[in-house]
C-alpha cells in the first residue's frame, strides 16, 4: 500500500510504494532532494520528519540519538510506514542560495 509523502520545503507531494525509500519515491515522481552517498553515513539527505513514520533499512544510520530523538531522518534510507510530511533539510542546497 502506498503512503503519501508531502515536503514542506521546497513544497511537493508525491507517492511512495511499498519498499521504496523516501528519496527513491521523491526521485520517481521528479522532486529534486539532496544526497550523496544513498547508504545513510553521509548525511546529506538528513531532514525534519513534522509527521508520520518511517522504517530503517539498515539498523543504525547516520544519526545521533539526539538526533533521531528530535526527529531527523535519513530519507536514503528511510521508508514510509505510513503517510509523511518532511520539513525543512538539515543543510540549505546549494541551488536554494
Amino acid at each position: 500500500m502506498p503512503h503519501t509523502v508531502l515536503i514542506l520545503e521546497p513544497a511537493a507531494a508525491f507517492e511512495a510504494a511499498d519498499g521504496a525509500s523516501l528519496l527513491e519515491a521523491a526521485q520517481d515522481a521528479g522532486v529534486v532532494m539532496q544526497s550523496s552517498c544513498r547508504n545513510g553515513t553521509c548525511r546529506t539527505c538528513m531532514r525534519k520528519l513534522a509527521s508520520g513514520t518511517v522504517k530503517y533499512r539498515i539498523p543504525w544510520p547516520g544519526l545521533t540519538l539526539d538526533e533521531r530523538g528530535d526527529g531527523w531522518v535519513l530519507p536514503c534510507v528511510a521508508e514510509p510506514t505510513s503517510d509523511v510530511v518532511l520539513a525543512e533539510a538539515a543543510q540549505k542546497a546549494w541551488w536554494d542560495g
